[in-house]
């Protein structure tokens, strides 16, 4: 093998493993279950969660314009998950409001993963 092909090889395998680290960050991985399955309504709650939350409270909600979530966040704020779901319904100031949008079973989905995986 010539050294060009070589050197071509390793840095489309870099570019590759490289895009590959960049997509799959940011999203925290939702746990298992006792099946060994990840748990059917958190990953509920993370898609939902990457399609109407991420753009305002980041990924890992870390916050960009709406709040920071993580980092035990959403329990200091709401102790009380219902609290937690009336704001999802009802939305405020900046936030829109997902009654009509989102199931009571989807909202509830998306406050565990709020509290269980982004913490």
């Amino acid at each position: 093998m010539s050294e060009c092909w070589v050197s071509r090889l390793l840095y489309f395998l870099i570019v590759v493993t490289a895009l590959f680290v960049g997509c799959s960050a940011g999203t925290p991985e939702v746990p298992l279950g006792p099946d060994g399955e990840p748990d059917r309504e958190l990953t509920v709650g993370r898609d939902l969660w990457s399609q109407r939350c991420a753009s305002c409270h980041g990924k890992d909600g870390g916050g960009n314009s709406g709040p920071k979530l993580s980092g035990g966040r959403v329990g200091e704020k709401f102790p009380d998950p219902a609290e937690q779901k009336q704001l999802i319904l009802e939305g405020r100031a900046g936030m829109p409001a997902f009654a009509g949008e989102l199931s009571d079973s989807e909202i509830e989905a998306v406050v565990r993963y709020t509290r269980e995986v982004l913490g």
